[in-house]
């Protein structure tokens, strides 16, 4: 189901990004963020560390030069640290799980595209797609609604 999911979100951000000219954060953002609906504190962790890195992305450039891949790799990283992060600084096991974030560069790859195209349309866009790709999911295996 995990490759379906993935699939699906890399078929529907083709199509987006051509139909409507916008990217649902990535091109794999829309099926992760899919397998993860049914915890909302994940999905919520994960674009609060993507806001965070693209305020610090914004920041940071007013003050050096980050265009092009260094820009990029600065998103991947500032989001696998605070991603890391996430999952370590909590000690009881039941609030690792809730509130770490979902994927180690999903949320780089959301700030990325918060930076090129806006923070709202991106968020827009990547539950969007992880809404259609979650109920394609569901009718491809029978209701099924978690993992």
């Amino acid at each position: 189901m995990i490759e379906i999911s993935i699939g699906l979100g890399i078929i529907l951000s083709l199509v987006l990004s051509e139909a409507l000219g916008v990217t649902a954060g990535g091109i794999i953002v829309p099926g992760y963020i899919s397998l993860f609906l049914h915890q909302p504190i994940q999905v919520l962790s994960t674009f609060s560390v993507a806001i965070l890195v693209w305020l610090i992305i914004r920041g940071l450039s007013k003050v050096m030069f980050l265009y092009g891949k260094r820009r990029i790799v600065l998103a991947l990283i500032l989001g696998f640290f605070f991603g890391y992060l996430s999952r370590t600084i909590y000690i009881d096991a039941e609030d690792i799980k809730s509130l770490a974030v979902i994927g180690n560069i999903i949320p780089g790859l959301i700030a990325n595209w918060m930076d090129r195209q806006g923070v709202i349309r991106t968020i827009s866009v990547v539950l969007l797609t992880a809404v259609i790709v979650k109920l394609l999911v569901m009718i491809l295996f029978g209701g099924a609604i978690f993992e």
